[in-house]
C-alpha cells in the first residue's frame, strides 16, 4: 500500500442499525470486566478505597457517560494528548503549529510541548503567554518519531459487521498507518506484559481495513511510561477475531436496549429508533 493513497475508505453501502467507535468497546470491556478488576485492585485488602458494590456503581456511571459523550479528562490523559502532540508534529517537521511551541534543551535531553494562548488587555492589544507546559524524554520521543517516519496519521477507517441485531457501523481513527502495520500509541504510568489483550482496536482496525482492500493483519499497541518503550503485537486473523467481535458487538447492544433511556447519544443507534 502506498502512502499517497487517499484517507479516504469505500462507500459502505450496507444500511447499518448502530454506530460504534473501536475505543468505546474497550470502554464496555472495562466494564464487562467489573468483577476482575476489582479483584485485582482491592481483592486482597482489608480497607479496599471503595467496596465492590461502589465500584460497581462507578463503573456503570463511566460506561454510560462514555456511550453519552459526557467530556472527560485527567492529569494522565492530558499528559499523553502532550506526548502525542509533540510526536505528530515532529513527524511533519514542525516545532511551532500554531497552536503549540516545542523547545528543545539538548543538555537536560528534555523536549517541551507548550500551549499558546492570546489574551486581550483593557487597551485592546493582544498579549501571548504560553501554558499548560509538559517536559518529555528526548531520547523517548525520538524513538517514537524515528519509528513512525513515513506513517499516515489519524486515519478514518471504518466498516460494516452483521449481527444478530442487524448491521453495526465500526469506525475509528488509526493513530499510524504503515504500509504492512497498523499503530497505537499509548501512555500509562505504568506497563506490564499483555495490558492489552483484552482491547478491541486489533480486532476493529485491521477488519475495517481490509473491508475496504487494504490487507493489513499486524497490529502493534507501542507504549511508553515516558522513560521506557514497550511494545504488544497481535496479528488479525478473521476465522477466529470476526465471530469474537460479532459476540462483543451484540453483548453491547443488548445492554444498550437494556438501558436505552440512560442513552442520549442519537449517533449510537444510527439515528434510528430501535
Amino acid at each position: 500500500m502506498s502512502h499517497n493513497q487517499e484517507n479516504r475508505p469505500k462507500e459502505q453501502k450496507q444500511e447499518s442499525n448502530f454506530c460504534f467507535y473501536a475505543t468505546l468497546l474497550d470502554a464496555f470491556q472495562n466494564y464487562l470486566d467489573t468483577d476482575e478488576l476489582w479483584e485485582k485492585f482491592w481483592g486482597h485488602s482489608d480497607d479496599p478505597k471503595m467496596t465492590y458494590d461502589e465500584y460497581a456503581d462507578k463503573q456503570f456511571v463511566e460506561i454510560i457517560n462514555r456511550i453519552n459523550r459526557v467530556p472527560f479528562t485527567n492529569e494522565a490523559v492530558e499528559k499523553g494528548t502532550a506526548f502525542n502532540n509533540i510526536v505528530d508534529m515532529l513527524l511533519d517537521g514542525k516545532t511551532d503549529n500554531g497552536q503549540f511551541l516545542l523547545q528543545t534543551d539538548d543538555e537536560k535531553q528534555l523536549i517541551t510541548i507548550s500551549e499558546r494562548e492570546i489574551k486581550v488587555d483593557d487597551d485592546g492589544q493582544p498579549s501571548e503567554t504560553f501554558i499548560n507546559q509538559r517536559s518529555f524524554s528526548l531520547p523517548v520521543v525520538k524513538e517514537f518519531v524515528n519509528y513512525y517516519e513515513g506513517a499516515m496519521k489519524q486515519y478514518f477507517t471504518k466498516g460494516v459487521l452483521d449481527t444478530c441485531y442487524g448491521n453495526v457501523e465500526l469506525y475509528g481513527f488509526i493513530d499510524y498507518l504503515l504500509p504492512f502495520s497498523i499503530h497505537d500509541m499509548k501512555t500509562a504510568k505504568s506497563y506490564s506484559a499483555g495490558s492489552y489483550r483484552k482491547h478491541w482496536q486489533h480486532i476493529v482496525y485491521p477488519f475495517t481495513l481490509q473491508q475496504n482492500g487494504i490487507n493489513i493483519s499486524s497490529f502493534e499497541y507501542n507504549v511508553t511510561n515516558f522513560r521506557e518503550t514497550f511494545t504488544e503485537l497481535y496479528v488479525f486473523k478473521a476465522e477466529r477475531d470476526i465471530p469474537r467481535l460479532r459476540d462483543m458487538c451484540e453483548r453491547f447492544i443488548g445492554f444498550l436496549l437494556n438501558h436505552k433511556d440512560l442513552i442520549t447519544d442519537e449517533k449510537i443507534f444510527n439515528y434510528r429508533k430501535v
